[in-house]
């Protein structure tokens, strides 16, 4: 309270002027003993006379049970609901023998099989979904005679695809390098482009796993590379094994555009076409093989296409395998009556998780 200051304060002045003389010595004796006791008997006074600004003790509570008895009504001994179910996407095209792709058809049209087991579709669309797409475009050397056309097919794949999509672009020689990053502008794809230039020797392999690699930043849950090549990897650290089971293991989907010379002179050139094909048919994409440079714009537009006239068939696999292996599945189409033979492109398995 405030009483306890002020005696404090004047305590602290007599005392002072008893030590420093300045009372008669005989009050000395006196005046001291008075002081001793009155500073004995303000030292006693209770807590509860102070100012409430200067009480830093916590009032006293009970504690609070940290384990009260449960709820007989809430033990119920269920088991707790998993959320870690995981979810197969599958995407599939379906094309008549004319290489048209047809639409129209139903969930009850598609089965998906894993070994004997016929799955359970959980999921099943064929909307316009938009796609984080990563174009892997080729600037070695000899794409020399080709380059002009393999830009224009990559202005020409951006501007007929979903306007929500988004994409990078991918450049690789020696050595693969990020020419941009998500972006859905035509326009900034274009200026980009305009400053690269043929050289140097293959690395796809490489220019590959970047971009599955960047795909991590992607906001669209459907994801594609499309890869424009002229030929196989001479130049790369990753091998094509390894390759092949990050391909296996994601949920991106591979298209490639294959410009192959009719009388290939190198190994990784006569062997560039088995690589894509196996590469993009794993995920269900496609390659496509040019005979020449003038079919690129047509074929990127055909494959925007494609991305857009998609099925999607998401199922939860029966028996679960964590066994972080590769389950091979097939998809199997029931068309309706009327239509001709039609043809599957689907993705064929997945990979468990540890």
């Amino acid at each position: 309270m405030p009483g306890y200051a002020l005696i404090r304060a004047i305590l602290c002045c007599l005392t002072r002027e008893v030590f420093l003389r300045r009372i008669p010595p005989r009050l000395n004796v006196t005046l001291t003993l008075n002081l001793l006791g009155l500073v004995w008997l303000v030292c006693t006074l209770p807590v509860y006379a102070q100012d409430s600004s200067d009480v830093h003790v916590s009032p006293s509570v009970p504690a609070k049970n940290t384990n009260p008895a449960p709820d007989p009504s809430l033990n119920t001994h269920t088991k707790s609901l998993r959320r870690d179910v995981e979810l197969v996407m599958v995407p599939v095209t379906v094309t008549d023998p004319m290489g048209q792709f047809v639409l129209g058809l139903d969930k009850e049209n598609f089965e998906v099989h894993e070994g004997k087991h016929k799955q359970v579709l959980r999921y099943f669309f064929s909307e316009d979904a938009p796609v984080s797409v990563g174009i892997i475009f080729d600037m070695s050397r000899s794409m020399k005679n080709k380059f002009d056309k393999a830009k224009e097919a990559v202005i020409q794949f951006m501007q007929t695809a979903n306007p929500a999509d988004e994409f990078f672009v991918i450049g690789f020689s020696d050595r693969p390098k990020l020419l941009a990053a998500f972006t859905s502008s035509v326009d900034q794809v274009q200026n980009q482009l305009v400053f690269t230039a043929p050289g140097g020797m293959t690395s796809l392999l490489d220019a590959i796993a970047m971009g599955m690699d960047f795909m991590n930043h992607a906001s669209r849950q459907r994801k594609a590379l499309l890869i424009i090549s002229d030929g196989g990897d001479n130049h790369s650290r990753y091998t094509e094994s390894e390759i092949k089971s990050a391909v296996e293991e994601s949920d991106i989907q591979l298209f490639a555009i294959g410009i192959f010379d009719a009388a290939p002179l190198t190994p990784e050139e006569r062997d560039g076409p088995a690589l894509l094909s196996g590469l993009t048919n794993i995920t269900g994409g496609t390659t496509f093989f040019l005979k020449s440079p003038a079919e690129l714009p047509d074929v990127a537009t055909k494959i925007s296409s494609q991305l857009r006239q998609q099925y999607v068939l998401a199922f939860a696999p029966l028996e679960k395998r964590n066994d972080g292996k590769w389950h091979r599945i097939r998809v199997k189409l029931t068309a309706p009556r009327g239509f001709p033979p039609l043809t599957v492109h689907a993705k064929q398995g997945y990979y468990a998780h540890e």
